[in-house]
């Protein structure tokens, strides 16, 4: 087996048997894995609370068949910020759970472990605010996985300059002329609002409570449409 040496963030961990866990990480290097941390839950564990969700570690990892194997780990950053409030701690796992979602095993990225790192750590900030960190995450995250919405023109003829509908199966806001089966009939600001969460990774423009609902609905439902699967951590942030 080979050894190697990788920095990652837990995205989520699972029990194996009665002392072991099976830890998936994003790592920087090699994308997702998935590897065995052999007695993390003994009491005198040598890793400690160092595996736990969140978490941004230095690894020590031997390469297995079909699970790597933990032999060391060093906490870069705990996040402690994200556990220690409600808000953050399921907007956070939100987060967790929809790279976990998006990212194939073994498929380096570094852009998308920076998009990750970087919302993790926006989290933690005294000002930020938990939904709108984590509904910029999730849009900027379709633009890496390769089905970013069509928001400044129509997704089929791209004309621009009328008032769009949004259309999740058809990738974005689509014409009068161009929009098949259902569509969603959004507020004048929500698509503005959209645009500067892709842009800026933040709200810069001032929004309405409806403005900040509808454009979170439209992402999470966007998303959930091309991944075709629920995110469950969804309807437990607060809006």
């Amino acid at each position: 087996m080979a050894l190697y040496k990788e920095q990652g963030i837990v995205l989520r961990t699972m029990n194996l048997g009665e002392a072991d866990r099976i830890v998936t990480i994003l790592t920087q290097g090699i994308g997702k894995v998935r590897a065995v941390a052999k007695g993390v839950r003994k009491t005198k564990s040598r890793f400690g609370a160092r595996l736990e969700p969140f978490t941004h570690v230095d690894l020590l990892l031997y390469e297995g068949r079909e699970l790597d194997i933990v032999t060391q780990a060093d906490i870069i950053s705990p996040f402690a910020q994200i556990r220690a409030d409600y808000g953050r701690f399921v907007a956070g796992e939100m987060i967790l759970e929809a790279a976990e979602k998006i990212i194939e095993e073994r498929e380096r990225n570094t852009r998308m472990f920076m998009l990750v790192l970087s919302a993790l750590r926006r989290l933690c900030e005294p000002d930020a605010d938990a939904p709108t960190v984590a509904d910029a995450f999730l849009l900027r995250l379709t633009s890496l996985a390769g089905f970013s919405p069509s928001l400044t023109a129509c997704a089929e003829c791209g004309r621009t300059g009328e008032r769009m509908r949004f259309s999740i199966q058809q990738g974005g806001t689509v014409c009068a002329d161009c929009r098949m089966g259902a569509t969603l009939t959004v507020a004048e600001e929500t698509v503005p609002y959209l645009i500067d969460l892709m842009d800026r990774g933040t709200a810069e423009i001032a929004a309405s409570d409806r403005v900040r609902r509808e454009g979170s609905n439209i992402v999470r439902a966007y998303l959930e449409y091309h991944v075709n699967r629920p995110l469950r951590s969804w309807t437990h942030v607060p809006r």
